[in-house]
């Protein structure tokens, strides 16, 4: 390459390269031709840079956020590594100088009053809503019910749907591998109902989605959901318990996760084997994701510390 080569024409040789070999870098893709516009705008010329790197990570516009500068940063890690072998004079930083790139924030539990209440109150929510009254209960009721992610709920169609066996087919999964989900009779019970009254409205076929717009008649989207939910948690004044700043749709799946250990902690279930079976469920494709939330919820680690205070006493203390 020569020092005329822009670095936005750099990142478009890179992102085609890696989407040849089956990448599909969507976020990583758009954030790296990012970088390479802000690069090229700011007058760089020659290879990538440290100094320009490390000056795009912290223009994210969040004030003293080290983790989403050194998540911006670690985009850019491979995009330097593949300039690298053309460019020896590429440099970019050995190790993030801003910290970790992972974290996971405590997550709201809602209590079983309080699912009650956003499916009440989504029967409620106004008609104008894409997500109105007729989609917006069946969707949270769902979620809770199942611990689907989002995603993973509005891509369902009616072919995916099995009420007679009592599972549903999941297919547009977060990694990519199909699962499939078993039903409550209650749960197949409310889908029934659901159903009868979303045909009424559209004709479909069984390629169709399950969740429509109530305004378009289109398939509902993941903004039209969070309206409606925004909508529902503000008017109920819902207020997060967790560690972020609100109360999130994504809490409804960490809920029915946390729902189900804690009653097989206290029911004294063999908890590995439990774990192995509930990870399968929600389409975790590392068990440590399961395991997470012993440590991170406060009710569960109340019980998991009660269990093992049990076991220490009745088991003659950690020195036999």
């Amino acid at each position: 390459m020569t020092r005329s080569v822009t670095m936005l024409s750099r990142a478009e040789t890179y992102l085609a390269y890696r989407r040849s070999l089956g990448f599909k870098l969507k976020t990583a893709g758009r954030q790296i031709i990012s970088f390479a516009r802000y690069a090229d705008d700011r007058g760089h010329e020659g290879a990538l840079s440290s100094d320009i790197a490390l000056r795009w990570a912290k223009a994210s516009g969040t004030i003293d956020d080290p983790f989403t500068w050194a998540n911006r940063l670690d985009v850019l890690r491979p995009f330097a590594t593949f300039l690298a072998a053309e460019e020896g004079e590429t440099t970019f930083p050995a190790t993030n100088p801003f910290g970790r790139t992972k974290r996971r924030l405590a997550p709201h539990i809602f209590t079983i009053e309080e699912i009650s209440a956003l499916i009440a109150e989504a029967h409620h929510i106004r008609r104008v809503q894409a997500a109105g009254t007729l989609m917006m209960p069946a969707l949270v009721g769902l979620l809770a019910a199942t611990g689907l992610r989002i995603s993973e709920a509005l891509g369902l169609k009616l072919l995916d749907l099995d009420l007679e066996a009592a599972q549903i087919l999941i297919r547009d999964t977060k990694y990519g591998r199909q699962r499939l989900v078993a039903l409550h009779p209650t749960t197949v019970a409310a889908l029934e109902t659901f159903l009868h009254r979303r045909n009424a409205m559209f004709r479909s076929s069984s390629a169709d989605p399950v969740f429509m717009s109530e305004l378009s008649g289109k398939r509902l989207t993941y903004m039209n959901a969070w309206h409606a939910w925004f909508r529902i948690t503000q008017r109920l004044g819902m207020r997060p318990r967790g560690g972020h700043p609100s109360v999130r749709i994504h809490d409804l799946r960490h809920s029915f996760i946390c729902r189900r250990l804690i009653l097989w902690q206290q029911s004294g279930a063999d908890i590995d084997a439990a774990m192995m079976m509930l990870s399968t469920y929600v389409g975790h494709v590392n068990l440590h994701d399961t395991y997470w939330y012993i440590e991170s919820v406060p009710e569960l680690m109340a019980i998991a510390s009660h269990r093992f205070e049990s076991a220490a006493i009745f088991g003659g203390g950690a020195n036999d």
